[in-house]
């Protein structure tokens, strides 16, 4: 079951407290019954001194009536009584007595208390033994008073009882200011919660109303998930934006050259304008898988399909892929690797997809005819530097940031290019925890992409 946070802070504020009242209330009935049978005993000790003197005074006659009376109003329950004098000889009272606990004994002068039962009720029971020098009691006389406990079970239950009902009271009143308290403590919470509630859907400014300080890192961390909201919807807006652009300018052509195919006048015009409308969708398509290629990396989706990867073998295909197409042109291809492989923990086929990138850049952008394209693998320790080098034009250094920009170009007037080529190298680099670079060489252009190794490769 799950309680809201106003229930939750109320249980856990109520139920020690609930349970301290209940341990307080245990302790004050055992105060209490400790308290009655300390204030019983003492009168029931006060009334063996006085059997005893009134006994004495009167010879050993009988308590007068009037004084039964008195003690069983004052006390509440019967009073009963027994006088022996030295030797164990009845002097006045009950004729028998409670019997002692086995083994327990009288010491002259002390009062001895114990519980009994009397004519089948319990009763409490006090012992007394006075050395008395007198002609008629010489000697230790025994007086021995017991008295029912009806009363002071009453008053013990009577006193439980009011503790009790303060306590039960106290707890109540606790609970009700408690809720109340809480209430009120909530409400800068309740009020933040209404603010963001009465907000649109494309409302993402930061919460600046005041709140305690308590809810201040949480409504930090709510602005800066706005902030990056913000400025993820804004990137992701201008994206399609771009996108829509880029795509627009291919597929306009494409219809242009499917209409100039419809209206040639003879069958030998048609090839020329269907080569043209192949090349056309061969763009298109390679914009396309780029566009699908830079929404897959997100590391939330990229991670899910991370496994070590051999970099080295992933490398080595592509450059004798491309290898093939630009020997017949002159240019010189080659492949180079220091150091000890090791792998790549990575998903296989964006890192395909960045290499694939990389080289094909160099290819549109950089290589001519009798050039040279390298491409070397550099391990170190921990991480690894793929190096693709040309010997192009190279990057102007005031542009060597914005060239892994998405829809940047150096030039319009260069190839076509969609211009997203190096942006996904670099997305594939951070999103695998490395980097792109472009590098300062003297002549062409060298880019590096460092990305972090996971151990040895197992050959």
């Amino acid at each position: 079951m799950r309680l809201s946070l106003r229930a939750r802070i109320f249980l856990i504020l109520m139920v020690p407290l609930v349970l301290v009242a209940a341990a307080a209330g245990a302790l004050r009935h055992v105060q209490a019954d400790r308290m009655v049978a300390q204030l019983y005993d003492n009168t029931l000790l006060t009334v063996a001194y006085t059997i005893s003197r009134d006994v004495i005074g009167s010879e050993g006659d009988l308590l007068t009536e009037a004084l039964l009376d008195k003690l069983t109003r004052a006390l509440g329950d019967p009073v009963y009584y027994r006088v022996s004098a030295p030797g164990g000889g009845f002097v006045t009272g009950y004729s028998s007595t409670p019997a002692l606990p086995p083994g327990a004994e009288v010491p002259g002068g002390v009062p001895v208390f114990y519980d009994s039962v009397a004519d089948g009720r319990p009763v409490r029971v006090v012992v007394l033994r006075e050395f008395i020098s007198d002609p008629q009691f010489d000697g230790w006389t025994t007086v021995t008073v017991w008295q029912t406990v009806r009363q002071r079970e009453a008053m013990a239950r009577r006193f439980g009882q009011e503790s009790a009902v303060l306590l039960t009271s106290v707890v109540a009143a606790a609970g009700l200011l408690l809720w109340f308290g809480i209430q009120v403590g909530l409400k800068p919470l309740h009020d933040v919660r209404d603010a963001i509630g009465r907000r649109s859907a494309d409302d993402l400014q930061p919460i600046r109303r005041w709140v305690p300080p308590e809810l201040t890192s949480i409504v930090a961390t709510a602005n800066s998930l706005f902030a990056r909201l913000s400025a993820g919807f804004a990137l992701r807006d201008s994206f399609i934006a771009d996108a829509a652009h880029q795509i627009r300018n291919p597929v306009a052509a494409l219809q242009s050259q499917a209409e100039a195919a419809l209206l040639a006048p003879a069958s030998t015009d048609v090839r020329p304008r269907v080569a043209e409308m192949t090349a056309t969708v061969r763009q298109l398509g390679r914009l396309t898988n780029q566009l699908l290629s830079m929404e897959r990396i997100k590391e939330g989706a990229l991670r899910a399909d991370f496994r070590p990867v051999d970099l080295d073998r992933l490398a080595r295909q592509q450059t004798t892929r491309l290898a093939e197409v630009l020997l017949p042109r002159g240019v010189t291809v080659s492949f180079d690797r220091a150091g000890q492989p090791a792998p790549v923990l990575g998903d296989p086929v964006m890192l395909d997809e960045m290499i694939q990138n990389l080289l094909d850049n160099a290819v549109k952008y950089g290589i001519a005819d009798d050039g040279s394209l390298s491409v070397r693998l550099d391990y170190g320790p921990a991480q690894v530097a793929m190096i693709i080098a040309d010997s192009g034009p190279g990057i102007p250094p005031e542009v060597r940031e914005r060239v892994f920009d998405r829809f940047f170009r150096v030039s319009d007037a260069g190839p076509d290019g969609s211009g997203l080529g190096l942006a996904i190298v670099r997305d594939v680099a951070e999103a695998h925890g490395g980097q792109a670079v472009v590098r300062d060489v003297p002549a062409g252009c060298r880019i590096d992409v460092i990305l972090p190794l996971v151990g040895p490769v197992e050959r």
